[in-house]
């Protein structure tokens, strides 16, 4: 199975682009590749009503943010990689350095 990229991932700070919701801004909670949508931290809030269960003895109307499609946000800053974690760009520039700061001796 293929992976389908986007420009967005989960963690980046977007802003929305069209729709109902044009000019508010969040962080990408989830990215729902299949369908094509984006949950946006704060963006679309949905009412979902729960049944009485054990967690919630009397019922619930929840608040949570609803799928807005993809092509509506737009990438306005990346999450930086973790600490630890290091790209594989720096890693060849951090080869090539210390290859041409040591010269060979004979």
């Amino acid at each position: 199975m293929n992976r389908i990229k986007h420009h967005v991932k989960k963690g980046d700070q977007v802003e929305v682009i069209s729709g109902n919701f044009r000019g508010s801004s969040g962080r990408v909670l989830a990215v729902l590749s299949g369908k094509q949508r984006v949950l946006v931290e704060g963006v679309r809030i949905i009412k979902k009503h729960l049944r009485k269960s054990q967690d919630n003895p009397s019922g619930k109307i929840a608040e949570r943010e609803g799928p807005i499609h993809i092509s509506n946000v737009r990438l306005l800053e990346r999450e930086k990689p973790e600490k630890g974690a290091k790209s594989e760009k720096a890693k060849k520039t951090k080869r090539a350095e210390r290859s041409e700061a040591t010269p060979k001796q004979r």
